[in-house]
């Protein structure tokens, strides 16, 4: 009787730690997923791909079959098509573990950081100088991740110089060619000019030129990015974040919102994980900010 109940215990032990494997492999596979595409505009339709695997389960659970058999179908259809449309990412996965390079998706971020001081005031000396000169601007300010060329209408023509008060002001000169387009500033450096915006599609004041409702469309687009936005006609300063127009401004309270949306507070900013060593306890912390990344609600 001893050994059956032994015998029966190992067997559970043995069928629960394949499971915890079975899912533990799962998660992996899932983060590495999400890893390939947590930064680019794709993650809605992955959010969607995820919303139609949970009804296929419920509608399973629930014993619905025809409804289960559609699902299912969708679910198969939708995952074909994520794969055409995302394989140049998956082609960078494959790469990457065909040379055993497949560690770094678990790395830390390595974009480097803006100096505050320097980068800002060059951007605010820039916008202040054009402004008294009522020559019009747009500039793009990426605030966290990268913004995908796909959201641009035209990505430009890159340039990959130091921000510079001086640079930024001939980029906007009339007779240049690349001044009717954006700046794109990525931590310290103008990664390419002459960019064309997505025009918001919502009804705006008529004292809003083309500037403003390209800045609105962009940040309505993308949530990681700020614009700053120097009318032509009064020379006045907007800066646009997540869709809003906020205008007229001082190049100090410029600055004071530049810096609040760059370079956060202590207090506003998520703390960033201690560098641990454990593999499972990296999957989990980078795979919730990014899961989080997906299921937030849309602004």
């Amino acid at each position: 009787m001893n050994n059956q109940q032994s015998g029966y215990d190992f067997s559970l032990i043995q069928s629960l730690l394949i499971q915890a494997i079975d899912i533990g492999l799962v998660f992996t596979l899932a983060y590495l997923v999400l890893v390939i595409v947590g930064e680019r505009r794709t993650l809605w339709m992955v959010r969607g791909f995820i919303i139609l695997m949970l009804a296929s389960a419920v509608s399973n659970w629930a014993g619905l079959r025809l409804l289960n058999v559609a699902l299912n179908s969708l679910v198969t259809g939708s995952a074909v098509a994520m794969a055409v449309i995302l394989q140049s990412e998956f082609r960078r996965f494959l790469e990457q573990l065909g040379r055993g390079e497949i560690l770094q998706l678990f790395g830390r971020d390595r974009r480097p950081t803006p100096e505050p001081d320097s980068v800002i005031d060059e951007i605010v000396d820039a916008v202040k100088e054009l402004s008294q000169n009522r020559t019009g601007a747009l500039l793009i300010v990426e605030t966290d991740a990268p913004i995908d060329d796909r959201d641009f209408s035209v990505p430009g023509v890159k340039l990959n110089a130091e921000v510079s008060k001086e640079l930024l002001q001939t980029i906007f000169q009339p007779k240049t060619l690349l001044h009717d387009g954006a700046v794109l500033i990525r931590a310290s450096r103008i990664v390419s000019a002459g960019v064309i915006l997505p025009l918001s599609d919502r009804t705006a004041s008529r004292q809003l030129g083309t500037r403003h409702r390209a800045a609105m469309g962009i940040t309505e687009r993308v949530q990681a990015c700020v614009c700053v936005v120097v009318s032509e006609e009064t020379g006045s300063i907007s800066l646009a974040f997540m869709g809003t127009l906020n205008r007229p401004l001082t190049s100090n309270k410029l600055k004071e919102l530049l810096e609040a949306k760059l370079f956060p507070s202590e207090g506003e900013r998520a703390v960033a994980p201690i560098p641990i060593g454990n593999f499972g306890r990296q999957i989990g912390l980078k795979g919730w900010t990014v899961l989080k990344r997906i299921l937030r609600r849309p602004s």
